[in-house]
């Protein structure tokens, strides 16, 4: 049967790589790069260098390009199911065409597959459709939450308080909803009037192009605001996470 491991390589820096992960991409025959394109390059060569490194020969690498996803529909669950089913075909035709029976495959995944990420759930809709079968297991990785929690050299709970984690659209729809916030990827920095809250903020976590903000929301946001626009103006793309935390 064909094994297919989906590794966690961390929030981007190289040394992230937790021993079990350095131990499965040795033990990956052929490894399943999607590509997001010339602009995000940066993230291809993250995974090519781990893989250079610990890869163990010899192995293959196999490419298939990211589809596009519309992000000007209001429609936003609709769009990110439709980009997401287009995703899992481009993952079964690599898994199906590059992989043989007896075979491990691998995914290297950004930060922990289980935070934040859809290449679980892809898997799971792959296996659904039944055209190919194969086996999985799940290497964890050190998130971006936990990179953000230990450069700001802050805990991400408290005691008796619960811990919140949700995107920047989300908060932007409902509010805060806790003490204490994980967000995830905010394009429209929706902290914005959240004065009551100081803000953990971080972009590019782990990497030399690495971003750290904190302070109160009211005294530090413009300024966030201002980073963020000029670091995704130069590199085209942006990748942040930030705590709230009431004061």
């Amino acid at each position: 049967m064909k094994r297919l491991l989906i590794i966690g390589i961390g929030a981007g820096d190289p040394d992230h790589l937790t021993l079990q992960a350095a131990k499965a991409i040795a033990a990956a025959d052929v490894f399943f790069i999607v590509d997001k394109g010339e602009v995000k390059h940066d993230l291809v060569q993250l995974r090519q260098d781990l893989i250079q490194e610990h890869g163990r020969a010899p192995y293959r690498i196999a490419e298939a390009r990211d589809p596009e996803r519309d992000r000007t529909t209001p429609a936003y669950a609709a769009a990110v199911e439709d980009w997401r089913s287009r995703r899992a075909l481009a993952c079964e035709r690599l898994i199906r065409d590059e992989l043989a029976d007896g075979e491990t495959g691998a995914f290297l995944v950004w930060g922990d597959p289980g935070v934040y990420d859809s290449t679980l759930a892809i898997v799971e809709q792959i296996l659904e459709r039944g055209q190919v079968v194969f086996d999985y297991e799940v290497i964890p990785g050190i998130s971006s939450v936990s990179a953000l929690t230990a450069r700001h050299r802050t805990s991400l709970t408290q005691v008796g308080r619960p811990v919140h984690l949700t995107t920047g659209r989300r908060l932007a729809q409902e509010g805060a909803g806790a003490d204490d916030v994980v967000v995830m990827l905010d394009a429209h920095c929706s902290f914005a009037g959240l004065d009551d809250f100081t803000i953990y903020w971080g972009a590019y976590l782990g990497t030399p192009d690495e971003i750290l903000v904190a302070g109160p929301v009211a005294e530090v946001g413009d300024r966030i605001r201002a980073l963020r626009a000029e670091a995704r103006e130069r590199k085209g793309w942006i990748m942040d996470t930030y705590l709230l935390r009431r004061t």
